[in-house]
């Protein structure tokens, strides 16, 4: 018994399915799209930020703008101004625009491998927000453009460094200088010599300072002997302070004798009927006044001879 054959599809039928598939691809494709779109920010809300710069090479568009490493803009276009310097116009996301402020700062770097990256600096977080399309200066720092400045500062060091060491160079003059300076300082009264220029005047110097030293000596022991002489215990100041000391006890039984004089007066002007015994007793007082005063001048004279003063030595009576 054979067997029976397979059903064909029908044409219209094929033609459905294929018709299917092709939607289904059309909506994977369109879904792939809007899910690409959404990644990329297109259905975000944004503000607009247009930054000037001299020359736009490296900028491309769809760069991102970063701040703190994150990205918060993207380059949607790139345009010439009237003035000749490049237009970057960014998107920046309304989400993220709060780290954008009126003081922010903005940079283009270029790097020595060709990549190129725009960022945002914002020290004062508590000024105005920046507003939508505003218009900032961009600082460009091309790393290549340093290279030529630097490569002719490392050859002129290079070269300065070269004419340093050189063997008819200043510096090898001072070295060898220093060399026989300390050469001079390594031998005995190397220092000395080395002020005074040559050895006859450093031993001149030396003899001086030593005749100095033993002056100063003698000066010191005469400066000590005097001092034993006048404050010493046997010195002539304490001899001096003794002989004041007896001339002040003097001088007071001088002012006592006069006081008694004085009292016989006004008794001998009072008293007319005693005047021969007050006449007695002042011849008395008298001659212990004038013992008294021979006694202080003694006193002054040993002093004098002792210690000269220059004092008036007259000693007058009332």
């Amino acid at each position: 018994m054979s067997e029976p054959a397979p059903l064909q599809p029908s044409p219209e039928r094929l033609e459905r399915r294929a018709v299917l598939l092709l939607l289904m691809l059309v909506a994977l494709v369109g879904a792939t799209a809007v899910y690409l779109l959404h990644a990329r920010g297109v259905f975000e809300s944004t503000q607009r930020l247009v930054l000037m710069a001299d020359d736009s090479e490296g900028v491309v568009v769809g760069m991102d703008l970063t701040f703190s490493g994150f990205p918060i803009g993207r380059v949607a276009r790139i345009e010439l101004a009237e003035d000749g310097n490049a237009r970057i116009l960014v998107d920046v996301s309304r989400k993220d625009a709060h780290w954008l402020r009126t003081s922010s700062v903005f940079t283009l770097s270029r790097g020595l491998v060709g990549n190129t990256s725009i960022r945002a600096y914002s020290g004062i977080l508590t000024d105005p927000l920046l507003p939508d399309g505003a218009q900032r200066k961009v600082l460009a720092g091309d790393a290549s453009a340093e290279m030529p400045r630097l490569v002719s500062a490392a050859r002129e060091l290079v070269a300065n460094l070269t004419t340093l060491t050189a063997a008819d160079a200043a510096l090898a003059g001072m070295l060898a200088n220093t060399r026989s300076v300390t050469a001079k300082l390594d031998q005995p009264g190397g220092a000395m010599g080395l002020l005074t220029g040559n050895p006859k005047d450093a031993a001149r110097v030396m003899a001086t300072l030593d005749r100095t030293n033993q002056l100063l000596a003698r000066v010191d022991g005469l400066v000590r002997k005097a001092d034993a002489q006048v404050f010493g215990p046997q010195g002539l100041a304490v001899d001096t302070q003794a002989t004041v000391r007896q001339v002040q006890a003097l001088l007071g039984d001088a002012r006592g004798s006069l006081r008694k004089v004085d009292a016989l007066l006004e008794e001998a002007q009072g008293v007319a009927s005693n005047a021969r015994v007050a006449s007695a007793d002042l011849g008395t007082l008298r001659a212990e006044v004038e013992a008294s005063l021979r006694k202080v001048e003694h006193l002054v004279n040993e002093v004098n001879r002792r210690w000269p003063l220059a004092r008036d030595t007259e000693l007058k009576l009332p």
